[in-house]
């Protein structure tokens, strides 16, 4: 337990000011100084708290990780069926694209992009996300499979893994200025290949 002064700051919202400011610029372009304006700390708070910019920004992979698994599982637990999940998920690049705020994409893919495998912790938290969204799809494509809405010709997994490439690269283009008409393509010809 460290001692000194309590801590006079809510460390939830730091968190989730310093987990924004990364989502929107990334780690390497995200300076101390930009953190601390963000979160609203002293240098000496903030390594304190998380020890430094590398453990803040690991934790704020956890944080989002968490957050999108938690309200992914959310949707599906609420969904009318499998394929009707995935459809839902994938026209969400649809109003991203029509939307007026900053197109983020995702920060676990973000981060795939902008470390590759240059940093093992990284990429082992890059990994170990990206396993959980791939879980949530293959349990969408199994209950399409079972509904006969998802063509059994793939297996649940590869089907899982083609969906996480089409939601990267719609995040992609999505950042890069795709029109809503463009997304929205792209989208019927991914729900027309688990047919």
């Amino acid at each position: 337990m460290i001692s000194g002064r309590p801590l006079e700051y809510d460390p939830d919202a730091a968190l989730d000011a310093a987990m924004q400011l990364f989502w929107e610029q990334g780690y390497e372009a995200t300076s101390m100084s930009d953190l601390l304006q963000a979160m609203g700390l002293s240098k000496s708070s903030l390594y304190q708290r998380f020890s430094g910019k590398k453990e803040l920004f690991l934790q704020c992979m956890a944080r989002y990780t968490e957050r999108v698994g938690t309200r992914l599982r959310g949707r599906l637990d609420q969904a009318d069926s499998g394929r009707e999940f995935i459809r839902e998920l994938l026209l969400h690049a649809v109003i991203e694209a029509g939307g007026t705020e900053c197109r983020r994409g995702c920060l676990l893919m973000n981060t795939a992009s902008e470390f590759a495998q240059q940093d093992p912790e990284i990429a082992s938290r890059v990994v170990s996300g990206f396993e959980g969204l791939r879980a949530i799809l293959r349990q969408a494509v199994k209950w399409g499979q079972g509904e006969g809405e998802i063509t059994s010709d793939q297996e649940a997994d590869a089907l899982a893994g083609y969906l996480m490439s089409t939601i990267a690269g719609l995040k992609t283009v999505v950042k890069g200025g795709a029109s809503e008409r463009q997304v929205r393509e792209i989208v019927e010809i991914a729900l027309r290949a688990l047919r």
